[in-house]
């Protein structure tokens, strides 16, 4: 699931990586419009899947997958990737500007658009020339060139996004702290992963973790599916049962808000243990 100033490709290279363990993966679609609408949204994909369930969020996706797990029994763990994980009735922005560190207020850019019924609404971006110092500062040029001029908007209003739920609250969590980020600071990733209780790590990142640090990546959301599935990868095997992976790459905007999300449904391989 793709979102704001990137898409879905973004995850390629974890998804590569969990293919080739033996997860299945897919990647839905991210509204963009709100955390309210997306959560919804996602709450709706998580129903159509069988089997226990791993919800991998990046950034604003942390948000939308601690909401749209509420209340989930299949959501077995929750994996945050330089993430937001807003507590109940904490508003995304507020949350956002809570420790310094964050540049992203000033590279934005809002593009106006009108809605179906004739009212107005505005779309924001990150500037091209921007968006490698603040977004993915550690990947190379041609890549970040190419990622500004086919990033994905979304909606400004979901700045003033506030939480319904905070699933991390009931559902054991692991979060992945990238120390060189510039949308979110790592202070605040460090706050909200002390108060969620996640087991967490920490990693010389830019923002896009996923992208420019793969291997950590996969291998915090390999160790949340086995600590709910089995003690060691050879047991998962063993089971003969299947995994899905569903994966989400958000991004919002504001005062300093940006994500992107992911869900994986974990559980086993059905010949020998994972690669």
């Amino acid at each position: 699931m793709h979102g704001a100033f990137a898409d879905a490709s973004s995850w390629n290279a974890v998804v590569e990586r969990l293919q080739r363990a033996g997860y299945p993966v897919v990647a839905p679609a991210n509204p963009l419009r709100g955390l309210a609408q997306d959560s919804t949204y996602i709450s709706s994909v998580l129903k159509s899947i069988q089997g226990p369930i791993v919800l991998v969020g990046h950034s604003y996706g942390g948000a939308v997958i601690s909401s749209a797990a509420n209340g989930n029994r299949q959501v077995k763990a929750l994996v945050f990737i330089d993430a937001l994980m807003p507590d109940k009735g904490e508003v995304l922005s507020e949350l956002a500007a809570k420790f310094r560190g964050s540049e992203l207020s000033s590279a934005l850019k809002s593009v106006p658009f009108r809605n179906a019924d004739g009212t107005m609404g505005a779309d924001l971006y990150l500037q091209p020339d921007k968006l490698r110092r603040v977004f993915a500062a550690d990947l190379p040029a041609a890549m970040t060139q190419q990622m500004a001029v086919s990033q994905r908007p979304i909606a400004a209003s979901a700045f003033a996004g506030r939480a319904a739920a905070a699933a991390w609250r009931a559902i054991p969590s692991w979060a992945l702290v990238g120390t060189k980020d510039k949308a979110i600071a790592p202070d605040v990733e460090r706050f909200e992963a002390k108060r969620a209780g996640s087991h967490t790590i920490e990693v010389s990142s830019s923002h896009v973790a996923m992208i420019s640090h793969p291997d950590a990546v996969t291998d915090l959301i390999l160790a949340a599916a086995a600590a709910k599935s089995a003690p060691a990868k050879p047991a998962l095997a063993a089971t003969g049962s299947k995994s899905l992976v569903l994966m989400e790459l958000g991004t919002v905007a504001g005062a300093a808000v940006l994500a992107g999300a992911g869900l994986v449904k974990s559980a086993r391989r059905r010949r020998g243990p994972a690669r």
